[in-house]
């Protein structure tokens, strides 16, 4: 493991470098190219200047680069990818420098100037930078191709295909580092030969007792890709696993362009997704979560007082409700809302709300149409409970109640559940289980294409709602 940091370490110390060496370079022949470098003497507080610069330019780019994701997966990298992806945020950088920097130059005086001087620093920055990081990350290789780094792998599958994987990961795994442990037999067939060359760890039911016991960094499902419900049933084992996941494709899913080969003479897998945003969209969403909601508190504090006075009158009992709910990675939180129903509304147990709910108060049944009984959840966001858009929480209560009917209903909780969501917009609230399961697949195609635009989209569509009083 320390080993493992020293190499992220590395690189990052590359980076760092290279971009110190291509500010000073770049002072230098700025000079030259505003024909400033005529008995120009480098005096000491130049140097200062020039230092000081120089780290924080060098701390911008780091930054960056973490941000984009450069520094996820350095294990796994193509050095031909890694240019072509420096020559994009180069320029990204470049442009950002340029404008906070460069552009007010006193010593330009012309168009020309300016292009040579955005040019320079371009190609200085990407060349320096190109050449350690190809180094860096060549080094780096070479540790993971002699064994030196590997992640400990286990194959899911116990027939010829599982074989077949076997043979072709041995034969071309080697650079990705791939170390093969043992097999998690499915159904009793068991296949001779992969039985000698590969120790049956247990059966694929123990799975996350395996991957802790044998510390499994990586998993390849290799049963037939006709087999959805097996691969379901192993994907819901694996849902609280940190582990890569990998599984087989058919000729369909590779027509359909899902499969995507990122070393030309390596096994064609399709991976499961674990990164479910880039690193800069998860900054910026948590940012704008919490911008919009301390500036909503700010803003709306009448509107919660009115209500608040409403909620006190409408019936009696407490302004706010709070009711467990279940949030990312399964850890419980309270959420926060103002309350819609009478007192002790659930005395006989937990229940689902429906149109004509006579538990509800004529104050509450406005507030869910207009959604202002969701209003107090802002709290939640800041907090970090909760997103503004991501799947609805619920309660444990019918969590166990779907899973029986969804196992995979547990997807959700790999992000945080949100005061709004694509399936509230597109199907609306739930009032039995079999609708939440039905309500489930638009939250799970919210998750399989989660961004910031969508996350926009997803906010105008509630907004809509709102307006038009649709709520319930």
């Amino acid at each position: 493991m320390l080993l493992r940091r020293l190499q992220y370490l590395k690189l990052v110390a590359a980076d760092f470098v290279a971009a110190l060496l291509a500010w000073s370079a770049f002072f230098l022949l700025r000079k030259y190219l505003l024909k400033e470098s005529v008995a120009y003497h480098l005096t000491q507080n130049d140097l200062y200047y020039l230092s000081g610069a120089a780290v924080l330019v060098a701390l911008f780019w780091t930054t960056l680069y973490a941000l984009v994701g450069e520094y996820r997966d350095i294990f796994r990298k193509s050095r031909l990818s890694e240019l072509i992806r420096l020559a994009r945020v180069s320029l990204l950088g470049t442009v950002v420098i340029f404008f906070v920097l460069l552009l007010d130059d006193q010593g330009v005086n012309n168009y020309r100037a300016y292009y040579k001087t955005f040019t320079a620093y371009y190609l200085l920055h990407f060349g320096i930078t190109a050449v350690l990081r190809i180094w860096a990350v060549s080094s780096v290789q070479r540790l993971v191709r002699r064994g030196v780094i590997s992640f400990p792998t286990l194959l899911v599958g116990s027939n010829q295909l599982a074989l077949t994987t076997y043979t072709d990961l041995q034969r071309t795994g080697r650079h990705l580092g791939l170390r093969l442990v043992g097999f998690a037999p499915v159904g009793t067939a068991v296949d001779a030969e992969l039985a000698r060359v590969l120790p049956a760890a247990g059966s694929y039911q123990q799975l996350p007792g395996l991957i802790h016991s044998l510390s499994i960094e990586q998993v390849i499902i290799a049963i037939e890709p006709s087999e959805h419900r097996r691969i379901q049933e192993i994907l819901n084992l694996l849902e609280d696993s940190v582990v890569r996941i990998s599984v087989l494709p058919d000729l369909y899913q590779m027509l359909l362009g899902s499969v995507k080969v990122n070393h030309i003479f390596g096994t064609p897998l399709i991976e499961i997704k674990q990164d479910l945003l880039p690193v800069w969209q998860q900054v910026l969403k948590r940012v704008i979560d919490v911008g919009a909601a301390v500036g909503f508190l700010l803003l709306a504090w009448p509107v919660y007082v009115f209500t608040a006075l409403m909620v006190r009158s409408s019936s009696p009992g407490p302004v706010f409700y709070r009711q467990p709910r279940i949030g990312k990675n399964g850890v419980p939180f309270d959420i926060i809302k103002f309350r819609s129903m009478y007192v002790d509304a659930e005395k006989m147990g937990p229940a689902l709300s429906s149109d004509f709910d006579p538990r509800i108060t004529p104050w509450g049944r406005f507030m869910r149409r207009v959604r202002l009984d969701e209003f107090p959840q802002f709290w939640n966001v800041i907090k970090g409970d909760m997103s503004l858009v991501g799947p609805r929480p619920e309660r444990q209560f019918f969590i166990d109640q779907i899973v029986q009917i969804a196992p995979h209903y547990r997807h959700l909780h790999r992000v945080r559940p949100g005061l709004t969501s694509l399936g509230q917009v597109k199907y609306g609230y739930a009032e039995t289980v079999a609708q939440m399961v039905e309500r489930l697949k638009f939250d799970i195609l919210y998750i399989e294409n989660m961004s910031l635009a969508m996350d926009f989209r997803v906010l105008l569509y509630t907004l809509k709602i709102i307006v038009e009083g649709r709520g319930k």
